[in-house]
């Protein structure tokens, strides 16, 4: 097959774009993530609400941010319209990241067919795939943010809010007109930030670990064929 620049850029980007959605959709979608979180901050002694009331109120609260349903609903909690409007913001969020992990899995599946059809395969730039570089680039990226959120969470809580909702304040919850803001401490975003960048970490050494053997199994069978030219490779 034929090298292709284009067929490894867009590889790359794809991939990049696959870990880093998939990885935020693990918080959003793991309801059990949030669950353990109760009795671990001691959220029913801090609200005065039970497991039950609480699980619920986060329930509903999720399912119209993931567009389950259309009405805004936190269980028998109040809130307020400006509370909505920033869940409904929410939302919209939430859904895009949805949408661009199908998307980026979508252009992998058909970027594979086409490079089959038209006898083409990602080029190996600077002696690297796709794989290699989407993952330097997102590790890169996101060890620089983990490493800033790390010494200053609260700080970087509120710049990525500002850049999220650009100038919109009604992410900043009054605890009596919406209480639901009670049961979202800042240690579960935290803990959030941490899956997500451990999950990066994650992928992103599978990814270069991957490039790095078949870069090894690749060199092997080079070899193979320099040293006995009418042998057929051991794979």
């Amino acid at each position: 097959m034929k090298p292709s620049k284009l067929l490894a850029l867009l590889t790359a980007l794809a991939t990049a774009l696959l870990v880093l959605t998939a990885s935020i959709a693990v918080p959003i979608l793991c309801r059990p993530f949030y669950y353990a979180h109760i009795q671990a901050l001691d959220l029913p002694g801090q609200t005065g609400l039970s497991v039950e009331q609480i699980r619920q109120a986060f329930d509903e609260m999720l399912d119209f941010c993931l567009g389950l349903r259309q009405d805004f609903s936190v269980g028998v909690l109040p809130w307020s319209e400006s509370g909505r409007d920033h869940f409904a913001d929410v939302r919209v969020l939430f859904q895009l990241d949805l949408v661009l992990l199908a998307l980026s899995a979508a252009a992998l599946i058909v970027l594979f067919l086409v490079s089959r059809k038209c006898k083409r395969t990602p080029a190996r730039l600077l002696g690297r795939g796709p794989g290699f570089w989407a993952a330097v680039g997102l590790g890169a990226v996101f060890l620089v943010v983990g490493a800033l959120a790390a010494t200053n969470f609260q700080r970087a809580f509120v710049v990525f809010h500002q850049l999220s909702f650009p100038g919109k304040t009604n992410w900043l919850f009054d605890w009596r007109t919406d209480p639901i803001i009670l049961l979202l401490p800042e240690e579960f975003f935290r803990n959030c930030a941490i899956l997500i960048l451990a999950l990066l970490v994650f992928w992103c050494v599978v990814l270069i670990a991957a490039d790095l053997l078949a870069s090894r199994r690749q060199k092997r069978l080079e070899q193979e064929r320099r040293a006995c030219p009418g042998c057929r490779p051991q794979v």
